[in-house]
């Protein structure tokens, strides 16, 4: 028996254009920092029978309606939910230390407040990109910044985030020479957006970039096994 053919004429689908709108629709249009000291907790499988827990920095609000926590993890501020690595972390939820309770998705009045602040905020798109949110640092987290010759890292503390209308997030570091005054605040001619400087960028939370600049051996040790072999691989593409 034959098979039936349908009278719609066949159609491309062209797969570069559906992964471009999926990713507009995942982008990120406003941020939220966390003030209440909610985590995220993750796992590590060097000790599968204990949770980690970092605070969060910020929520953020997809186009698509989706709100995501964040934190400054590796070389970006990642949603929490796409950590995936058994060496570095897997997420597993959200935690009110207050009451110790485990979420598995972010609290509702923070999807509240981003949503009504993005109707409120509802900027006109343009082709350009620009800057849609600016919000301030409040963990202390740094930034160690690797450039594209042989000048030693620099250890420099973020001082807050900006978002632009692209969805990427970019870490705001001060260039020690135009600061005028203090503390830094975001805003302030001194910032700039670390990836325009800096070959490579990884973020460290406060406790780590103090044994950074005390030179601890161990955490010394580890940043060389995580950090160089990244750098080489880049610099050889």
């Amino acid at each position: 028996m034959g098979m039936t053919m349908s009278p719609r004429p066949a159609r491309v689908i062209d797969l570069e254009t559906m992964r471009q709108k999926y990713q507009a629709k995942r982008r990120l249009v406003r941020l939220s920092p966390e003030l209440d000291g909610l985590e995220m907790v993750y796992s590590l499988a060097s000790d599968p029978d204990s949770l980690y827990g970092m605070p969060i920095l910020a929520w953020g609000l997809r186009e698509d309606g989706d709100v995501v926590g964040l934190v400054p993890w590796m070389e970006t501020l990642t949603p929490c939910h796409q950590l995936d690595d058994a060496e570095h972390g897997c997420f597993v939820g959200y935690r009110d230390p207050e009451t110790e309770e485990l979420l598995e998705f972010p609290p509702p009045h923070k999807a509240c407040e981003l949503e009504h602040a993005a109707a409120y905020f509802d900027y006109e798109e343009t082709s350009d990109i620009t800057l849609i949110q600016q919000i301030p640092d409040n963990q202390g987290t740094h930034a160690l910044c690797i450039d594209d010759d042989s000048r030693p890292w620099q250890l420099k503390q973020v001082f807050g985030w900006r978002l632009y209308s692209d969805g990427n997030v970019e870490a705001l570091l001060a260039d020690e020479s135009l600061i005028e005054s203090t503390p830094i605040l975001p805003g302030d001619a001194c910032l700039y957006p670390g990836k325009s400087r800096h070959r490579m960028v990884y973020f460290f939370q406060r406790s780590i970039a103090n044994r950074i600049r005390e030179q601890d051996p161990g955490t010394l040790e580890a940043l060389a096994l995580m950090v160089v072999p990244s750098a080489a691989q880049e610099a050889s593409d």
